[in-house]
């Protein structure tokens, strides 16, 4: 369908930013690996999201929204239809309430280090666990990303979304309903806005918080290695890092994919991985941790589109 002339003009006019055809993947992934996208689009408004939302759904064209590509593994044969990127929506404001509180409203695109660096500059304490976290707002907010004892869901107080009826619709804390890693929010709305409710801090103590993270995450992460982050979620209070190490797994590779001699958790990419090297690691892990221990991991990462 995305080889018709009509439609791919129809896209083009939906947004003012980039409209790329056959695009590879691998650019927008953390890990850097991916096949083509048919077609990626960078809407600059949450209006040409909107209108873009609104086309692919009349044309029954699939679609999928990509942040900072942080969490995400796209398969080598890629993906079919649209790739959303959500990169342009990159408004941040802020304002104190009533209460003594500062909501800070950021689109979905807005990465959370900016956040963090706004934290920083204004001095403004709640969101210093997001440290070191790549994704975007609106990534982060779906996935309920945490670290260190807090997550999303401790300081979001509203999201909106693009819902099913390709509305725009508010929701607040009190309407949503977070999990360990997980909003339960429907797959075809799409989040494009949150606000954060922060407290007035000291800056030095802030600054001194977020740089005792970052030396924390470089001692033990593999930040040198493009990587997707924590490949499982935590079972049970368990390190799914210390399940993995206790495997011996630590190390091994497919093709220039790697299990991370640094940390358990972490698949890296020393230089040219295919995603079916990763996956191949995926499943390698799932089953060698429920046969030395009989534990189920579950995975963290989502794992998209076409075999190669």
């Amino acid at each position: 369908m995305l080889h018709d002339f009509f439609i791919k003009e129809q896209l083009k006019s939906c947004v003012s930013g980039a409209v790329l055809f056959d695009e590879p993947l691998d650019r927008y992934t953390s890990m850097g690996v991916g096949g083509p996208a048919d077609a990626l689009v960078v809407p600059q408004s949450m209006e040409e999201l909107v209108q873009l939302v609104r086309f692919l759904r009349k044309e029954n064209i699939p679609f999928l929204t990509l942040g900072n590509g942080t969490n995400l593994i796209v398969r080598d044969g890629g993906c079919r239809g649209v790739v959303v990127a959500l990169r342009g929506l990159q408004k941040l404001s802020w304002a104190s309430d009533p209460e003594g509180k500062i909501r800070v409203q950021a689109e979905a695109g807005v990465p959370l280090a900016s956040i963090v660096q706004l934290c920083i500059k204004e001095s403004l304490a709640g969101l210093e666990f997001c440290t070191g976290i790549p994704g975007s707002v609106g990534g982060a907010v779906r996935m309920n990303a945490g670290a260190f004892g807090r997550e999303m869901k401790d300081v979001v107080t509203a999201i909106t979304v693009l819902n099913e009826h390709l509305e725009l619709e508010t929701l607040s804390r009190r309407e949503l309903s977070f999990e360990y890693r997980r909003l339960n929010l429907s797959d075809e709305a799409v989040i494009v806005c949150a606000e954060f409710a922060l407290c007035p801090g000291e800056r030095e103590s802030i600054s001194a918080e977020i740089s005792e993270i970052l030396a924390l995450r470089k001692s033990k992460h593999p930040l040198n290695f493009r990587n997707a982050g924590s490949i499982f979620k935590n079972p049970r209070n368990l390190p799914a890092g210390q399940l993995i190490e206790e495997t011996g797994l630590k190390g091994t590779r497919r093709g220039d994919a790697m299990i991370s001699e640094k940390h358990g958790n972490f698949i890296v990419n020393l230089g040219h991985a295919r995603a079916a090297d990763v996956v191949d690691l995926i499943e390698e892990i799932k089953g060698r941790v429920e046969n030395c221990r009989a534990i189920q991991l579950e995975a963290e990462v989502h794992i998209v589109g076409e075999d190669g």
